[in-house]
């Protein structure tokens, strides 16, 4: 979906399909078809864009064939969707049963994620439209913060560098400009948006940025206003933002609210949760331990790294951080000039959902994802952005 920004530049809204577990190009093809398809036509539009996310298989095969990379781009005409950013985040097996850490491999400090990372730019720049030159990947926020030592940050920094000269030699030959942004989220070596600014002031090149993940920045308790501030000053660019919502409990200490929370602790994704306290955040890995015992100070509220649908907040006792994306986007886009141009709707967790909220079959998703980025457009629209054809 595209909009009007009032300064006259184009603002693209998508969704994320790392909603639909696929390791294969195959797969993609067949998300194509069966998930993102039936969004666009419950939207009533002509075109939509689609996040794409592309596992290492998928990406690989891609990048190795060009005609399957223009049977791809041949089929996203087709059924009247379009791609200007990928999630470069997960590497392999997000749909698998239990992913927890394993989404953090390989870090940027292993060979590995570069590698992959440069394939899915060359492929993001064969997929952009015609009348669109720039795109957009996120990636993972350097690593998980443990075993990640000054000589594995060094191999992470150089890493980064040797992607923007690739990037930069790849708009040489395409015309096309790619620009990659780390994702903080809790737990990792870059968990909040002030995390970021040393690490990409040592990379010391634009086409690295960041990506403003709503509910990570809600899920740490960073104020709106003081993290956009803070990049802006530190020239870090805002590449793209995710919109998603956190679970929130704002009484964390009552029997009622444990036990609402205890059906969203589940085994597949990890869910690193937070509370802010007179000596600063404190919090644990996953949802499972904060209601263990007294791991995690209750006397104020909790958030927890869960993405709940956007337009269907948990009933009380819980609810979502959505306020918070709201600030977050009224000051990326509502603006003179927009911070980002890219908008992603992610929330990849509905089948994480506890099983009473969980769509049941492809309809109810679509219907579920349509609804989410009804409630963004909604929202740009409030902000004076006007939607195109």
């Amino acid at each position: 979906m595209r909009f009007r920004h009032p300064d006259g530049s184009t603002v693209h809204l998508a969704y994320c399909t790392n909603v639909h577990p696929a390791e294969t190009l195959d797969g993609v093809l067949a998300q194509l078809r069966d998930h993102c398809e039936p969004v666009r036509r419950r939207l009533g539009r002509d075109r939509l864009g689609i996040g794409l996310w592309l596992a290492k298989d998928a990406a690989r095969a891609l990048v190795t064939d060009p005609a399957a990379l223009r049977n791809l781009r041949c089929e996203l005409e087709r059924r009247g969707l379009e791609v200007v950013t990928l999630n470069g985040f997960p590497y392999e097996g997000f749909g698998a049963e239990e992913v927890k850490y394993r989404v953090y491999k390989p870090d940027w400090a292993d060979p590995e994620r570069l590698e992959h990372t440069a394939a899915l730019a060359r492929v993001l720049a064969g997929l952009l439209p015609d009348d669109v030159t720039e795109g957009s990947i996120s990636t993972l926020p350097l690593a998980w913060r443990t075993a990640y030592d000054d000589e594995r940050a060094e191999s992470a920094r150089t890493a980064l560098r040797t992607l923007a000269e690739r990037l930069d030699a790849l708009e040489e030959l395409t015309g096309r400009s790619v620009r990659v942004a780390l994702e903080p989220e809790p737990g990792c070596v870059v968990e909040t948006t002030r995390d970021a600014i040393a690490p990409l002031t040592a990379v010391g090149h634009d086409r690295i940025g960041i990506c403003v993940d709503t509910c990570h920045l809600a899920t740490s308790f960073e104020e709106p206003g003081t993290a956009l501030d803070d990049l802006a000053r530190a020239g870090v660019p805002v590449v793209k933002s995710q919109l998603s919502a956190a679970l929130h409990a704002e009484q964390p200490h009552l029997p009622e609210v444990r036990e609402a929370l205890a059906a969203f602790a589940e085994p597949r994704f990890l869910h690193q949760t937070r509370t802010s306290t007179a000596a600063g955040l404190r919090g644990t890995d996953d949802l499972d331990e904060a209601l263990t015992g007294d791991a995690l100070p209750d006397a104020g509220p909790w958030r927890s790294h869960f993405h709940v649908p956007l337009h269907a907040a948990p009933a009380a006792p819980l609810t979502s951080t959505l306020p918070v994306l709201t600030s977050v986007l009224t000051r990326l886009v509502g603006g003179p000039h927009p911070l980002t141009r890219h908008l992603e709707v992610e929330t990849y967790t509905w089948q994480a959902l506890p099983p009473e909220l969980r769509p049941r079959g492809r309809a109810q998703l679509a219907d579920g994802i349509a609804a989410e980025l009804t409630l963004a457009r909604d929202l740009l629209t409030d902000l004076g952005l006007k939607e195109l054809p």
